[in-house]
């Protein structure tokens, strides 16, 4: 493999990231690990990834369409605060040029941003479904971690960061 410049991708150990909010109302699972959908926005999935540097963690947010599996939103930033989880929403629906979104479900874990009353909010207002998978299974939102699987394989773990720069760059390139 050396002589061929070939370097095998390993998985690294796994972090539970998702931290919910004991005292926030949770959201039905409405797609029970059903991501087969017959037409765009139909079904959004969303989530959050870490990505580690010399300089610090870099989050990044990623929101897909199910039935195209295209990145319809992302946003980056160095803070999980639940604004990156509205912005890259809010680009997701420009992406589709829509203010509405009715009968669209938007699925996710139980992470506090996505349980907050802010990103509640801004779902209903453009007539979204929240769905919500339980906590702690990887089934639950399979699509969205299937993503961070290739991505981190076939692009973070073969680089060594030292600054935020250097991901974000690369993941925007990627996307």
């Amino acid at each position: 493999m050396d002589e061929l410049g070939i370097q095998g991708a390993s998985g690294r150990a796994k972090t539970i990231t998702t931290r919910p909010d004991r005292h926030a109302r949770k959201s039905d699972d409405l797609v029970k690990r059903n991501f087969s959908v017959d037409a765009i926005d139909k079904l959004w999935v969303g989530d959050l990834t870490y990505i580690g540097t010399k300089e610090g963690w870099l989050y990044l947010v990623c929101i897909m369409d199910a039935c195209s599996r295209r990145i319809l939103g992302y946003k980056m930033g160095d803070t999980m605060d639940t604004q990156l989880f509205i912005d890259a929403r809010n680009q997701a629906k420009a992406t589709r040029g829509r203010a509405l979104l009715p009968m669209t479900i938007f699925h996710s874990d139980h992470g506090s941003q996505y349980t907050s009353d802010d990103f509640r909010q801004m779902l209903r207002i453009s007539g979204m479904a929240q769905s919500m998978g339980t906590v702690g299974d990887s089934f639950d939102n399979s699509m969205a971690e299937s993503l961070w699987a290739s991505l981190k394989k076939e692009l973070i773990y073969r680089t060594d960061f030292s600054t935020r720069e250097g991901p974000s760059s690369a993941i925007v390139d990627r996307i």
